[in-house]
This record gives structure tokens, C-alpha cells and sequence, in this order.
């Protein structure tokens, strides 16, 4: 079976990074990817993606990454699901990233020191 997903897109919001009870570093993102083709009006439309990234991928886009910021990830797509506190049965399909680019140049924000870091390539 293969389950494979490349995604290039820009962030819709600045990361966040997030822990599990446990201590892992986590961050749920969201991608702005454009379709192939055009609308029936001539526009291009956006899909937008769910991502989860993990430990030192999660750490590094926080770090390094803003909103607008272009990404290029490759990973698996998952579904879970669970039941809302009315009863009702959610659905949920991202894509757990598996490495991460980072295609556009670094924030403005980013210090000296910062820049001096060569890993803006990370793997989970």
C-alpha cells in the first residue's frame, strides 16, 4: 500500500507549538495549497490542509516560519476520529509530515544568531 502526500503551500497563520501530556513537541498547521486549474470565473482557487508535525519539524517551523511563509511537505495522510461532547462523531484527515522545507526566505524578525543556523531543512 503506499500513502504519500507532497503538498507546496503558504501558512494561513503563524505556528504554534504545542506538547502531548507525555512532553512531546507538536504543531498543527494549516496549508494554503492553489489547484492546478482555474475556476468557471477564471480564478484560481485554495485548498486548505490540516498538517500535524512532530518533535524538531514542529520546533523548527515555529521557529522559523510566519504566516504567508511557503512550505514544502511530504508526508502521510491520516483520518481519526471521535465523538463531540453532543454525541456526535467528528471526522478529522490531515497529514502528518514526515520532512519539512521551508522554500521561502526567513522572516525579517529572525536575529543574527538565528540566521547562522544551517538546518532550514528538517526531518521527523
Amino acid at each position: 500500500m503506499i500513502n504519500q502526500v507532497i503538498l507546496v503551500g503558504r501558512l494561513t497563520r503563524n505556528p504554534e507549538m504545542s506538547s502531548t501530556p507525555q512532553g512531546t513537541p507538536f504543531a498543527q498547521i494549516t496549508l494554503a495549497v492553489n489547484r492546478s486549474f482555474r475556476n468557471h470565473n477564471g480564478e484560481i482557487e485554495a485548498d486548505f490542509v490540516h498538517c500535524i508535525l512532530w518533535r524538531k519539524a514542529a520546533e523548527n517551523t515555529c521557529k522559523y516560519c510566519r504566516k504567508g511563509s511557503v512550505l514544502g511537505i511530504t508526508g502521510r495522510l491520516q483520518t481519526r476520529n471521535y465523538e463531540s461532547r453532543e454525541g456526535k462523531r467528528t471526522y478529522i484527515t490531515e497529514v502528518v509530515a514526515e520532512s519539512v522545507r521551508f522554500l521561502s526566505s526567513r522572516p525579517q524578525s529572525v536575529s543574527t544568531e538565528e540566521k547562522k543556523e544551517e538546518s532550514v531543512s528538517v526531518g521527523v
